[in-house]
């Protein structure tokens, strides 16, 4: 499993192509062989591209369940819905589709943000506006994700 680190602001430019940052394509350098994989996020406006191991992880989850229940059925229409295969080109750029795109806003003005072991992909002002979204208290979220219901955790903030 990898563990990503780093927010980064890029360009997408007009044909969906995004140059991915040196300090990115380093972490990224032991799975680059293996591509990715490229989809639209369950709960935000963005776009997630994971790493095709940690894609694997997901879809053999998924593959357990009874396709012959239909909300089964419709949770794996959707989350697969403008799935893309990605690998990055000869000058470390990946392409984005012109449909995931348009679901994710994305204009010239991107940012590339860590999310464990994946990599989620804004729009600038979707991004900003996610992140300062004032009806959320990060230290009260903090307390209820973090608090006492996680035995494991060792207390570091």
């Amino acid at each position: 499993m990898i563990n990503l680190i780093g927010t980064y602001e890029c360009k997408i430019d007009a044909k969906g192509r995004v140059m991915l940052p040196s300090a990115l394509k380093k972490q990224l350098l032991p799975i680059l062989e293996k591509n990715f994989v490229l989809k639209r996020s369950v709960f935000q406006p963005c776009l997630e591209l994971y790493p095709m191991d940690e894609w694997d992880v997901i879809m053999e989850k998924v593959s357990k369940l009874n396709r012959f229940d239909r909300k089964n059925n419709d949770f794996i229409r959707r989350l697969t819905a403008g799935l893309k295969m990605i690998e990055l080109d000869a000058s470390g750029r990946l392409l984005v589709a012109k449909d995931l795109i348009g679901y994710s806003g994305l204009e010239k003005e991107i940012v590339i943000s860590s999310a464990g072991s994946i990599l989620e992909i804004w729009d600038k002002n979707k991004y900003e506006s996610a992140i300062n979204d004032a009806t959320v208290d990060f230290a009260d979220l903090a307390e209820e994700v973090m608090g006492d219901k996680n035995d494991d955790f060792n207390g570091v903030s």
